[in-house]
């Protein structure tokens, strides 16, 4: 039986396929002498780690400055509190982990039987610690089952986390020792976890480089360690940049049904035959969801297809739609609806729809054929570690610690730009040009290789559009006041009538007082369906101007501890600047 990832479902599959097993007591709480007599019982057991790897809607589903919705995430709005319980202040996982690193040996199984599920699990106590820590900051560092008597466990303060990452990378590093080397999107092995580790190290080296205030030190250490992971796993492993027609090549690696073994290391996998689907065709292309698509300064920063700066042109606010999406990155007419569109299996060509897409610019990538546009039926696997992102944190890591050639950036960031054609990153030029437009953004670069990161998260932002990771970046590299600036959509000069893709066709309409009655055309009304920065003298599309942003510095960077935590264990202390009362 072919195991796919993680899927609630498939899980019960594995045990339904054990006779008698679901009379037994549930997975944490088995009794050594009565599981773990056999690999068998050993891979039954370390399935249900599987159950932590992000949904189809956790990877797809973001919504921070990159994708804009008609409703704001409270991360973004400013107005998060601080929870009661919940949080994402959880440890069930974490049990499970440790009650199997405790017991998985007591019947004196071999270590050629135990060793890759022992790798199994330390990835997995890795990547929930790491999570932990990219949250709350410090937490307590568990390596054991908790009971209800262990009292010292159950106070136990949040350990420093430099405590704790330290121990994460070791979790890592005995990953990585003990996984196999077989290549597979289904399976955690040995290059997931080098995968893993890159990023552990870049986001950890990251952020302690950027933000000072919390004194964490060795950001070096973390980022040669993810420059380590990362050069092992591009020059060992096997895998390379999917790549076939530079105009379909990225769009096809996502709306592939099957995950691509080639680029693709680990995914989430979706099947027809056990019903498993998820639900981004019907998310793309309905007002249900928010009616997500890409912001104005997203937009702005792909680049013209010679490699040249689009936001040079002196009009680049104020052109409209058809002209600024000409000769452009080809990922930007991969990743939204650009004049010529047409629905993989069909030939009809489609214009932005505004009733499916708040800013005018509509999400394509992930979308797959009609036949999946019903309400949760998308079949497509999601990447979860790709081997692109390896390339990008190698690169990123290599530009902060000062080490970076262009002979890195050739085998890193070239790879990547040459899958749809575009030039190659020049690290002279860069420095020598600094990008004016991404400088104003990102505030805290600063050092001689100043132009040559930006161009990296330029790529970066590019790249992994609409795969979950912007939030992280920004925390990481201190600029979260980027979400909370004003938010905006497509320019248009005001009232009148609109040709998109310039074939002679009104395709949307800007009104005051009664809407026309001529079919055929998206109607706006100005001021509630559409709202342009300058009202009838027209501007870009302002997205949720009504709700107000902001996005607290001395806060904002971690999340709050919940109250009723704090109050059952006295000795958890509470993040910098969140006001719990206790």
């Amino acid at each position: 039986m072919k195991r796919l990832i993680p899927v609630f479902a498939l899980v019960l599959m594995g045990l339904v396929g054990c006779k008698g097993f679901l009379d037994r007591e549930p997975l944490s709480e088995i009794a050594p002498e009565q599981f773990f007599t056999s690999e068998s019982d050993l891979r039954l057991y370390t399935n249900s780690f599987y159950n932590v790897i992000p949904s189809a809607e956790d990877i797809y589903n973001e919504d921070i400055d990159n994708i804009v919705k008609t409703t704001l995430p409270d991360a973004v709005t400013g107005r998060r509190t601080v929870p009661t319980s919940g949080g994402g202040w959880d440890w069930g996982e974490l049990r499970k982990i440790n009650y199997f690193l405790e017991n998985y040996n007591r019947q004196g199984l071999s270590s050629a039987t135990t060793n890759k599920y022992v790798g199994l699990a330390k990835f997995f106590r890795a990547w929930f610690y790491f999570n932990k820590v990219v949250r709350f900051g410090d937490v307590p560092w568990y390596n054991k089952v908790i009971n209800t008597t262990d009292e010292a466990y159950l106070t136990q303060a949040r350990d420093p986390r430099t405590m704790v990452m330290d121990s994460v990378l070791a979790d890592i590093n005995d990953a990585v020792a003990r996984l196999a080397t077989t290549k597979s999107t289904e399976e955690v092995t040995k290059w997931t976890a080098l995968a893993l580790k890159s990023r552990i190290c870049l986001f950890e080296g990251t952020f302690r480089k950027y933000h000072t205030e919390f004194n964490l030190p060795n950001a070096d250490k973390f980022l040669n360690e993810a420059v380590t992971a990362s050069e092992e796993l591009m020059t060992k492993s096997g895998y390379q940049i999917y790549s076939t027609s530079p105009d379909l090549a990225y769009r096809d690696l996502f709306a592939s049904l099957k995950a691509s073994p080639e680029e693709v290391i680990l995914a989430r996998k979706f099947s027809s035959d056990l019903q498993v689907f998820h639900n981004v065709n019907y998310y793309t292309i309905t007002a249900s969801y928010g009616k997500p698509g890409l912001e104005k300064r997203l937009v702005n920063s792909y680049l013209m297809k010679d490699g040249s700066r689009f936001t040079d042109k002196p009009n680049y606010n104020t052109l409209p739609f058809y002209e600024e999406v000409q000769n452009r990155d080809p990922r930007l007419a991969q990743t939204i609806r650009t004049p010529g569109y047409t629905r993989i299996g069909n030939t009809n060509k489609l214009v932005p729809d505004f009733g499916a897409t708040v800013t005018g610019y509509q999400l394509t990538k992930f979308v797959t054929a009609e036949t999946e546009d019903s309400y949760n039926k998308s079949l497509n696997d999601m990447p979860v570690f790709r081997y692109a992102e390896v390339l990008l944190n190698y690169a990123e890591a290599k530009a902060e610690l000062g080490t970076l050639s262009q002979s890195d950036l050739d085998k890193s960031i070239q790879l990547i730009r040459q899958r749809v054609a575009m030039p190659a990153l020049e690290l002279a030029k860069a420095n020598a040009d600094v990008d004016p437009y991404l400088a104003a953004q990102y505030t805290h670069v600063s050092e001689a290789n100043r132009g040559v990161i930006l161009e990296i998260r330029r790529e970066r932002r590019i790249e992994l559009v609409m795969e979950s990771y912007r939030w992280n970046d920004l925390m990481r590299w201190k600029e979260g006041h980027l979400v909370a600036d004003q938010f905006k959509g497509m320019y248009f000069p005001g009232l009148g009538k609109y040709d998109l893709d310039n074939n002679g066709t009104t395709d949307v309409v800007i009104y005051e007082g009664t809407k026309p009655t001529e079919k055929g055309p998206q109607y706006l009304k100005l001021g509630s369906e559409v709202v342009l920065e300058g009202g009838k003298n027209g501007g870009l599309v302002l997205i949720n101007s009504n709700q107000t942003k902001s996005f607290n510095e001395n806060r904002d960077y971690l999340y709050p501890i919940p109250i009723q935590e704090r109050l059952l264990n006295k000795n958890l202390t509470q993040n910098p600047g969140w006001q719990d009362g206790l």
